[in-house]
């Protein structure tokens, strides 16, 4: 029954998430946003120090973007994906394919993250079953590692209250360790010195299950949401031959590092190290319409293109794959990249943001300091017995402040849009100082 429009009650809504008691005791509502601005609903100005969610790499509400979704609505506002077709998500395949290094050349569209992650790994154990491998089907995660919340995803995820509350998750799944090394790492600018030998936890996993087992290995080449965990240098390269060696997919989770966030576009390519697939999604679309892409290399796709032409090959989509406005958004997002030259501009202000990461060492509270591209990850020490309330704290002082940060337990995790400014940088850092002056 569609009753009457009700007050605006904060009672209905679920926050994901999100302290839910504590946000609607004294709710923080963003009412607008422009450039590297947010609107507060009190009418403050909040510079956006993580890109929304490390989504709007484009910064908000830019014109080209704006027109190509209003006009897409108007023109086709949504397509079939299933036996049907649209130009526009044939075109943006094109587009990513020669973005993407190697033979990375087929797309498979998605709507998040969440849903790129259990696609890849779905096609990871499709594929091993197509070359007759059918034995293949253990899948292989990292402990801090974060891969979305589907049931693929946080099994192969390592984040350890992600996983908790959700039973037994997948089975036939195994964790690596996780590469952060504080003790040897700590105030780290780019990839750590330290522990490209812990690549080679693989090769104990190997050991203990059979290579035979083993489909697929799924990594963030920079871990994001855990807290900016860095890839050791020789890490990833390693990591690449042990799977070689053993006939193991390789996944990177570049939802986060793909396009631009580290000066490349995407981490593959910044590390120089191929992966056999790439899950997208945020800075796709800069944030605007919810989607996301999983990119393979040629002979993963050629593997399913067997058998009788009518034939579907991957039983597998979404109602929404290659929703038109998503395509549209996503096209004029390329452009934006492009025309701006926003990867560009955030390798040019890389070395600007690690002196304003590093100028925090030595303030009360902080233990280490880790940056890569425009993203930075700033670790406070606990309160004894009270985990996360020091992150948290600091993170409600510099909302006050005027400044939008996300924490992650006692880890500030910043990664503005590209289009940020010198000033915004300064503005960033001086209010997050100022903040852990006054902490306890």
């Amino acid at each position: 029954m569609l009753d009457a429009p009700s007050p605006n009650d904060l009672a209905p809504f679920w926050m994901p998430f999100t302290a839910n008691r504590q946000f609607k005791s004294a709710p923080r509502m963003l009412t607008g946003a422009k450039g590297m601005m947010y609107t507060s609903q009190d009418g403050r100005e909040i510079i956006d120090g993580t890109a929304g969610l490390w989504c709007c790499n484009a910064g908000h509400g830019d014109p080209r973007i704006v027109k190509a979704i209003q006009d897409q609505a108007a023109e086709l506002d949504y397509a079939p994906a299933f036996q049907m077709g649209h130009p526009k998500a044939f075109e943006l395949a094109s587009r990513l394919a020669t973005m993407m290094p190697g033979d990375l050349d087929h797309v498979f569209f998605t709507n998040s993250g969440s849903e790129s992650v259990d696609t890849a790994l779905k096609i990871a154990l499709a594929y091993h079953r197509a070359n007759g491998e059918a034995s293949r089907t253990r899948l292989i995660g990292r402990e801090r590692g974060y891969h979305g919340v589907g049931f693929g995803g946080i099994s192969v995820g390592g984040i350890v209250n992600n996983r908790r509350f959700f039973g037994s998750l997948l089975a036939g799944v195994d964790h690596m360790r996780h590469t952060h090394l504080p003790e040897q790492n700590a105030f780290s600018r780019g990839q750590p010195e330290h522990g490209a030998e812990l690549a080679d936890d693989l090769e104990r996993l190997v050991a203990l299950h059979g290579a035979e087992t083993i489909a697929a290995v799924i990594v963030e080449p920079m871990a994001g949401s855990t807290g900016v965990l860095m890839p050791p240098k020789g890490y990833l390269e390693r990591l690449r031959a042990i799977c070689d060696k053993h006939g193991i997919l390789l996944i990177f989770d570049e939802v986060i590092t793909g396009f631009g966030r580290l000066g490349s576009s995407f981490a593959c390519e910044h590390f120089g190290v191929q992966p056999d697939i790439v899950t997208t999604a945020k800075g796709l679309t800069s944030g605007t319409v919810p989607m996301g892409a999983v990119m393979v290399r040629k002979h993963i796709y050629d593997a399913f293109m067997h058998g009788p032409e009518t034939a579907i090959e991957l039983f597998h989509g979404y109602t929404y794959s290659a929703h038109p406005l998503a395509c549209n958004a996503a096209l004029a997002t390329l452009d934006v990249y492009r025309d701006d030259q926003l990867f560009e501009r955030c390798a040019e202000m890389a070395p600007y943001w690690e002196e304003a990461v590093h100028s925090l060492k030595g303030l009360p509270h902080v233990i280490d300091l880790r940056n890569m591209g425009l993203i930075a990850g700033i670790e406070l020490e606990s309160i004894p017995g009270q985990p996360t309330k020091r992150a948290f704290d600091a993170f409600l002082k510099c909302y006050e402040k005027g400044v939008m940060t996300r924490t992650t337990g006692d880890i500030i995790a910043l990664s503005p849009p590209l289009i940020i400014e010198k000033s915004h940088i300064d503005q960033i850092f001086e209010t997050i100082a100022d903040v852990l002056k006054t902490i306890e």
